[in-house]
């Protein structure tokens, strides 16, 4: 099986989170000299399957099964994987389905190595990530089996493949703010205390506001609001409260002891309840180190493209391996269809990423 084949094999096994479609246990039977361990937790599948060829150091692949579901208006069936021209079509051929055949194959065909290579692999990161990743570093953590570097196969290519990686990822602060008013009847609005009324000012202060001025590595934390809700649906009385949510895509500077001092400041003596929650934190790998150096010249070598270095985007399971202490980038295909309708990547993406991987094991000792 190359590795057009093995793709194609993926997209086309439905596993929508967090189900697996028994991807999990092809991919061990496909690499059935290579060690397997199952972390499974409740619906949730995690495998992690490695194996020893010397004694340096641990070098892992980590990713996703699960895809998000399909929806409708599809050109073909999601989970065909048909081929039209130079692309291949289905669910998942972008996030990140490419990226798994890439790094299983590789690794399949790997023969030497002074190290140890591995694959992370769950059905759980496209939902809560709770059972997912999470779980599997904690096994191995506990079982001193944690990997030394760690290479994310999510699609992170903007206009061509190989021009740009994910040295780090933003983290992401979630508010709830709740303010207190008192209904009343809109003809006697002095009788009333109109919540409303009350956030437009401050409101005007806050809605799209950055943070911080960002870094060279990330851009600035932005305060961005997402819902706004009070009343009863009537002209004629003015609400009791108002609900306001916000989100935070925050960068090494910000925190949210910032957050929360950013919303006192502008709401003031208003009668509120502010509460913040995080599911994941910023972090940033050090571009000097041998895993980007690596990656680097790997990819300059299959693409003749040198790439830059990208901390933009949403969140990873990236987010749980830095905190490890591993040094841990993100590369895969070109990003410009994930999530959506008519999901999509060519064939050549697909080969080229399969090559990046193999020159990278090939010449990580040189």
């Amino acid at each position: 099986m190359e590795v057009i084949e093995l793709f194609k094999k993926l997209v086309s096994t439905k596993s929508e989170t967090p189900d697996d479609g028994g991807l999990l246990n092809f991919i061990t039977e496909y690499l059935s000299d290579f060690e397997a361990i199952r972390i499974d937790r409740g619906d949730v599948k995690n495998l992690f399957i490695y194996k020893k060829f010397g004694s340096g150091e641990h070098l892992c692949f980590a990713g996703h099964v699960d895809v998000v579901p399909a929806g409708s208006g599809w050109k073909y069936d999601p989970y065909s994987a048909t081929e039209d021209g130079d692309y291949i079509y289905g669910r998942g051929t972008q996030d990140m389905k490419s990226g798994v055949a890439a790094f299983v194959q590789v690794v399949k065909k790997t023969k030497n190595f002074n190290g140890t290579l591995s694959l992370l692999l769950t059905s759980d990161e496209e939902g809560e990530a709770i059972n997912g990743t999470v779980k599997v570093l904690e096994y191995l953590k506990e079982n001193t089996m944690l990997p030394d570097v760690c290479i994310v196969a999510e699609p992170t290519c903007e206009e061509i493949f190989g021009d740009a990686i994910k040295v780090g990822r933003r983290g992401s602060i979630n508010g709830y703010l709740t303010l207190r008013g008192k209904q009343g009847h809109a003809a006697y609005p002095e009788k009333a205390i109109n919540p409303i009324h009350q956030i437009a000012k401050p409101l005007s202060k806050m809605a799209g506001v950055d943070l911080d001025d960002g870094d060279a590595a990330f851009a600035p934390s932005k305060f961005v609001i997402t819902d706004i809700r009070s009343g009863m649906e009537v002209t004629n009385v003015t609400p009791n409260d108002l609900k306001m949510m916000f989100n935070v895509r925050n960068n090494t500077k910000t925190t949210q002891i910032e957050v929360r001092e950013f919303v006192e400041k502008h709401m003031g003596v208003l009668d509120y309840d502010l509460r913040l929650t995080q599911g994941s934190y910023p972090f940033q790998t050090d571009t000097n180190t041998k895993l980007v150096r690596k990656i680097d010249e790997a990819i300059e070598k299959v693409t003749g493209i040198r790439p830059k270095y990208s901390t933009a985007g949403g969140t990873s399971d990236a987010r749980f391996i830095a905190p490890m202490g591993i040094d841990v980038i993100e590369f895969g295909v070109k990003n410009d269809t994930i999530h959506s309708v008519n999901e999509r990547t060519t064939k050549k993406e697909v080969e080229d990423l399969f090559k990046v991987f193999r020159t990278l094991i090939e010449d990580w000792e040189k």
